[in-house]
Order: structure tokens, then C-alpha cells, then sequence
């Protein structure tokens, strides 16, 4: 009867469960201790030698491995970055070509814009509304050899033979309007004549031009009074009706630089330098009655805008 007792107590010990219970004690316990050994150690630790050990004999593998991977794990970053870099680069372009382009056209914008506030005081002085416009082409029309297009025609109000200045002076009048555009035909046209008034001493001539735009350009005053000498330095404005045309009155047209005499003709002839330069035409103004419909905002006889 204690055979069986005995079978069953060795069954015991050689139970699978026991063992695995056993080693993970013994290895709890044994890391408790390696932790309190290395604690209260420090530098000084028994394990240290163990860890320069350790980091001797893996330290080179771990870098050679690391070189050898960096490369295959940096690809993602690479293509990342390269594609934000271009962008940026792309953007950079963009901003750099609107900074060019701005700096391109500033003294330009600002000489335009120093012209509309010029033809606002000129519409002032002269007590006219004006519709502004640009001279957007140079070119013969008809018979005449010296006129310019501009960019505003009947839906501005404009019609034939209406007056045009700038801010320096008469331009010259509206030869005829489209919806759109306008020609118009220069002072400084062989067949344009202007009446014209000096300003010291009121009389009266009529303006012919020579058909030069240039710095070069002049125009011919024949006085009514062939006995009147005019004085160099005379200066000569638009001689005209009050009305909207053909030549306004009272326009800054230029000033007195020669004075010829024709003792056959018994009569006198001023060379008169305009005050408009006609090659670098721009900004006009285009003398209109003060209800006149627009389809643009014009200069009142007061200098503002509506």
C-alpha cells in the first residue's frame, strides 16, 4: 500500500508546471539584484565593467549598421524635402518676377499718376470740365500728317472738334469719334490753325505748325496787326470761343523765341515753342460740357472727380 504514495510524490516533482515557476523566480530574484548591485553602484557599479564590455563588442556594429541603413531610411525625407524645395523655389520665382515687373513700371505709374493730378489743376485754372483719356497711337489721318488716337471716343462724351490738352497745354482738337476712340489732329500739324492771343498785349494771329513732334517742333504766329512786334518771351494762349470747341479759350499754347519781319509783306511772324512735348504724349484731357453723359468718371471745372 505505500507504493502508490510514493509514485504519486516523484509525479509530483516531475510536474512541467513547477519547473517554469522555478526559473522565472530564480530570475526575477536574480534581476532584483543586478538592478540593487547597479543602484547603489553608480560608477562604481560591478556591472560596469560588463556594460564597457558590452559596448565595446556591439559599439562598431551598431555604427556600421546605422551607416548602412541611414541611407535607405533618409530616401522618404529626401523626396519630402526636395518637393517642399521646390515649391519654395517655385514660389520664390513668382514673387521675385512681381518684384521686377513693380520696379519695371514704378516711375512710369508714378509719372501717369503725377499727370492726372496735373490735369486736375489745369481743369481748375481753366474752369473746364475735362474727360482724360490716353493717346494710345500715333498716326496720319486723312490729309493731315500729325495726329494721335486716343482711348475714349462717343460713349465718353466726346464728338468733333472738341478741344484737347494736357497739363502743359493745348493738344490740339477732335478730328471724329468712334464708340471707343478718337483721332485727334495736333497744333503742330502743317494744316491745323489755332487763333492765338499774346499775353502782354492781347493781340491776336492765328498758330500754324511746322509738322515736327519733336524737341524741334514750332509753331508760325502771324499777328492781325502787322505793325504789333511781339517780345521774346511772349507767351501765347488759345484765342477761341467759350464754348466747347473747336478751341477753347484762354489754353496755354507755348511762348515767343523769334521775331521775323518781312518788310514786302509789311507784316510780322513769332516762332513760338509749344509747351507740350508731342512725341511723349500720354494722359489728355478732352474739354466737355459739365453735363456731358460719360461712360468714365471725368475732372470738373473744380478739380475733382465725377
Amino acid at each position: 500500500m505505500a507504493r502508490p504514495s510514493t509514485e504519486r510524490r516523484w509525479r509530483g516533482l516531475d510536474d512541467g508546471g513547477r519547473g517554469p515557476r522555478t526559473t522565472l523566480v530564480a530570475l526575477v530574484l536574480a534581476s532584483l539584484t543586478l538592478v540593487v548591485l547597479d543602484h547603489n553602484g553608480g560608477d562604481d557599479s560591478v556591472l560596469e565593467p560588463v556594460r564597457e564590455v558590452a559596448g565595446t563588442a556591439f559599439g562598431p556594429l551598431e555604427k556600421v549598421t546605422d551607416a548602412a541603413v541611414r541611407p535607405f531610411t533618409a530616401v522618404g525625407d529626401h523626396f519630402r524635402s526636395r518637393a517642399a524645395l521646390q515649391d519654395d523655389n517655385d514660389a520664390l520665382r513668382k514673387e521675385n518676377a512681381t518684384l521686377r515687373q513693380q520696379v519695371a513700371t514704378a516711375d512710369h505709374d508714378a509719372a501717369r499718376l503725377a499727370e492726372y493730378d496735373a490735369l486736375t489743376r489745369a481743369a481748375a485754372d481753366l474752369g473746364r470740365t475735362l474727360v482724360p483719356a490716353r493717346v494710345i497711337g500715333y498716326g496720319a489721318a486723312q490729309s493731315f500728317g500729325s495726329t494721335v488716337t486716343i482711348d475714349a471716343g462717343s460713349e465718353a462724351g466726346i464728338r468733333p472738334d472738341m478741344t484737347v490738352l494736357n497739363a502743359d497745354g493745348l493738344v490740339g482738337r477732335v478730328l471724329r469719334a468712334t464708340r471707343r476712340n478718337a483721332t485727334v489732329l495736333l497744333i503742330v500739324d502743317p494744316e491745323s490753325v489755332v487763333g492765338g492771343r499774346l499775353g502782354r498785349s492781347k493781340e491776336v494771329g492765328f498758330l500754324k505748325g511746322r509738322g515736327v513732334l519733336g524737341s524741334e517742333g514750332r509753331l508760325d504766329l502771324e499777328l492781325l496787326d502787322p505793325k504789333h512786334v511781339p517780345s521774346q518771351g511772349d507767351s501765347v494762349v488759345s484765342w477761341g470761343s467759350d464754348g466747347a470747341g473747336p478751341y477753347v479759350a484762354g489754353v496755354p499754347v507755348g511762348k515767343v523765341t523769334e521775331v521775323y519781319s518781312s518788310v514786302r509783306e509789311q507784316s510780322q511772324r513769332a516762332v513760338i515753342d509749344p509747351y507740350v512735348d508731342f512725341s511723349t504724349l500720354d494722359v489728355v484731357g478732352v474739354v466737355v460740357e459739365a453735363g456731358t453723359q460719360s461712360d468714365r468718371a471725368k475732372v470738373r471745372a473744380d478739380g475733382g472727380i465725377g
